[in-house]
């Protein structure tokens, strides 16, 4: 498709469901809490999996296409798209929330806009890898898969967990994956949590106005039961991976020694694939432990690379920012693959200060990846909740990316954790099959 000349027309809502254009505004976008005109080369069409919202309670923000001035669209509510894994959002749906706006729920709200019969959304795509597209999922086989691994494994009740919660339930596209018997592999193995994060998407507070996605996985799994599934994985997928720490799940890194225990009988049976932990990187010494029973890859979420803004979102319990970094660096230290699973909230993540912090980060901890994660979060309610109210100079995501490429070029981009081929270099393959 080619290139945008103009800039795409702003889109509202009118409560019931439908979205309309409004020809006399172009779209704008938002970092931080400031609107702005967004680059025209910036936008590309919505890509396939990508969705969109009403925002009620807000008007959205546009350009005047006569004047050239930024005003409110009062014909009906702001609308934001959710853009679809491998990409990343380079703005924030533009609007002005009004004072009995309810908060939004933990999805991402990318800038949208619509031009020539196409919606448009200003992100990039960060990954090639095809593992998430939306087209490459089959119904029937998940569900098949779901019967036969259920009949294969009757008495697993991490199966169980990620077949009628994850696959069917919340339709998780690495539960899926799963069960049409390729990639990564999910293992949850923790129901507690060590963090308080605001936007936790498996635990909110009864008193909170917002509700998590999903529930929270309720039992310990045992060695056994995660060995038992996990190894035919890594045997027969391909491009395996085993994943511990998912999004329906507390801190993996409470259950340690269950999951150094499942690392060492695992290898035992099989010395294919990688073993990856997502974590919240809180213990750096059963990091080490991990990393000599033959974990492969880390991935350690944070917000920020500022321990004043992480620690306002996570809100940790008995740790702190110093020990994600620690973590970071033992994993390179036994040569295996660090990277950040970084939440992107443009006017917080491109500032001149974060970019800044993230350049000693990437420095300190000699780090493999940044894994550009879309934010999912109310922007309004997340900057509140962590009382930053401004963010400074902006280099715009962009921006930010590229300069970081330019000054450490060995740091590898993307948006999923890597399969064994990856990590060895040799990552030309097709992922169609």
């Amino acid at each position: 498709m080619p290139a945008l000349k103009q800039s795409p027309y702003l889109l509202y809502s009118d409560g019931k469901g439908n979205i309309f254009e409004d020809t006399s505004l172009y779209a704008a976008g938002r970092a931080g809490w400031d609107a702005f005109e967004v680059p025209v080369e910036d936008w590309i069409p919505l890509p396939d999996g990508g969705s969109m919202y009403e925002l009620p309670g807000r008007r959205g923000i546009g350009i005047d296409v006569a004047t050239g001035e930024m005003r409110l669209c009062e014909k009906g509510w702001a609308v934001a798209a959710f853009i679809p894994p491998a990409h990343t959002g380079l703005y924030i749906a533009a609007y002005e929330t009004g004072h009995d706006a309810p908060t939004l729920p933990l999805f991402c709200y990318t800038a949208t806009g619509w031009f020539d019969n196409q919606l448009y959304v200003p992100a990039v795509r960060i990954e090639q890898d095809i593992r998430q597209e939306c087209a490459g999922f089959d119904d029937g086989v998940v569900k098949h898969g779901v019967e036969h691994f259920l009949e294969a494994y009757p008495h697993n009740r991490l199966v169980k967990h990620l077949a009628n919660n994850c696959a069917l339930t919340y339709h998780c596209p690495a539960a899926r994956n799963y069960f049409m018997g390729r990639w990564e592999c999910p293992i949850p193995s923790s129901p507690a949590c060590n963090a308080n994060c605001i936007g936790c998407i498996s635990f909110q507070p009864a008193d909170e106005e917002i509700v998590s996605t999903q529930d929270r996985l309720t039992f310990k799994p045992t060695a056994e039961e995660i060995v038992e599934f996990t190894v035919p994985h890594l045997e027969t997928a391909p491009f395996p991976i085993v994943s511990f720490g998912q999004g329906c799940e507390g801190e993996p890194l409470l259950m340690w020694e269950t999951i150094r225990q499942s690392i060492i009988e695992m290898r035992k049976h099989t010395s294919k694939g990688s073993i990856n932990i997502n974590t919240n990187g809180s213990k750096p010494a059963a990091v080490d432990a991990l990393c000599k029973a033959g974990l492969n890859s880390i991935r350690v979420s944070t917000n920020s690379a500022q321990k004043y803004i992480y620690e306002a979102y996570y809100r940790p319990n008995n740790y702190q920012f110093e020990d994600i970094v620690e973590s970071l660096k033992v994993m390179r230290r036994h040569g295996g693959w660090a990277s950040i699973n970084y939440f992107v909230f443009p006017g917080v993540t491109d500032s001149e200060a974060e970019y800044e912090a993230l350049r000693k980060l990437i420095r300190d901890t000699d780090l493999t990846m940044i894994q550009w994660r879309n934010f999912n979060i109310d922007p309004d309610w997340y900057l509140g909740k962590i009382n930053l109210y401004e963010a400074g100079d902006l280099l715009g995501i962009k921006q930010l990316q590229e300069l970081i490429k330019e000054e450490f070029p060995n740091v590898k981009y993307g948006y999923f954790n890597p399969p064994m081929e990856r990590i060895k270099g040799d990552f030309e393959m097709d992922f169609a099959h």
